[in-house]
């Protein structure tokens, strides 16, 4: 640790952060939600070197690792820190476990007001120390080449985990306790908010350049109980942000998943940049909040399984649909597959950068 951390001043490639500051660049910059992962078959080794999915979570030299896998396939204009939306939940102890086929589950979901109120906010370098030594580690290694995006979960998002127990379909608990005990919810979210602020600062103070708010499950809501449980809340954490460091701005992304019908509001909360997934016409977003923030996205996800052919028109069709001018940065609409052939990300990411040239 003693080793000088790069500034962002002496960034190879800073066309990502130009982007999202909506300044201009040589070319539409790229990376791809979840380009660290199992459609790598290095990502593949790595994880079964470390056993299970949170012992490589937990070991920084193997986060580093496989954070840096994609960029030593790809020309990518950023890394994202290697890790998972759910480690602040963790931290709290609601016992966090993996089930084979099953996703993520916890031991002690959250039931009533009592287990609220007993929720420790925790400390980002004492329970979620693994996650910092990572960004230290994945900062060094990256030595400057592009910038490192830190991210958390939105609160309503953690929260949904948090109350199921696991992943849902009908979202029956949570919204139950949304209907039925708001006062409940929303100490709740206040709680998981504090701590996602505290846990996104101590990412920048450790080398995050950028940091992404992931509200996936914002889509499930209806317009009026969006803003109260879950914009409310991303707009507080960008709000306590850390919005400057080594001498730089740190731009913050949010991305609600099915969430295109509010990107006004959405954009009204501070952010610098919104994610968009595959269901908004990125030239019709444009146009509603392209002069406030930038857009970052929003191909579909399964055009990776087209040929080269369709793959490189569909990349064309949505730099031509952001059009002329500053503040895009070219992303999938939501994560990459895992049965994606690696060599057609070479295919998107070569592309990018040909058709997104200014």
């Amino acid at each position: 640790m003693s080793e000088k951390k790069p500034s962002s001043s002496e960034l190879k490639n800073d066309r990502f952060l130009r982007a999202l500051l909506k300044q201009p660049v040589d070319t539409t910059p790229v990376w791809i939600m979840r380009q660290a992962g199992r459609y790598l078959p290095e990502y593949k080794a790595t994880r079964a070197e470390a056993g299970s999915f949170m012992d490589l979570c937990e070991n920084a030299d193997l986060a580093c690792e496989v954070t840096l896998q994609p960029l030593r396939r790809y020309d990518l204009d950023a890394a994202i820190l290697f890790s998972d939306i759910l480690t602040i939940p963790d931290a709290m102890g609601l016992g966090l476990y993996f089930s084979e086929g099953e996703g993520p589950k916890f031991k002690n979901p959250i039931k009533n007001t009592s287990d609220v109120k007993n929720l420790p906010i925790p400390d980002p370098e004492e329970e979620l120390r693994y996650v910092m030594n990572a960004v230290r580690t994945i900062r060094r290694e990256l030595n400057g080449s592009v910038p490192l995006i830190g991210f958390s979960g939105s609160p309503w998002t953690l929260a949904t985990y948090m109350v199921e127990g696991g992943t849902t379909k009908d979202f029956g608990k949570v919204k139950g306790m949304m209907f039925d005990a708001p006062e409940t919810m929303h100490l709740l979210l206040d709680k998981i908010a504090q701590s996602v602020v505290g846990y996104l600062n101590a990412q920048i103070a450790a080398g995050a350049q950028a940091v992404m708010i992931f509200d996936t499950w914002g889509g499930v809501l209806s317009p009026e109980m969006y803003r109260a449980f879950s914009l409310d809340y991303m707009q507080k954490i960008v709000a306590g942000l850390t919005r400057e460091a080594d001498g730089r701005q740190v731009p913050v992304t949010l991305f609600t998943k099915g969430g295109g019908q509010w990107l006004e509001i959405m954009a009204e909360t501070g952010c610098d940049a919104l994610g968009l997934d595959w269901t908004q016409d990125i030239s019709d977003a444009r146009a509603r909040v392209g002069e406030k923030v930038a857009l970052q996205g929003n191909m579909d996800p399964s055009t990776l399984y087209a040929s080269p052919e369709v793959i490189r028109k569909e990349v064309k069709k949505v730099i031509d649909g952001f059009g002329d001018g500053v503040g895009h940065v070219f992303n999938l609409g939501h994560g990459i597959h895992q049965h994606i052939d690696p060599q057609n990300v070479t295919v998107l990411v070569d592309a990018v950068h040909e058709f997104g040239a200014k």
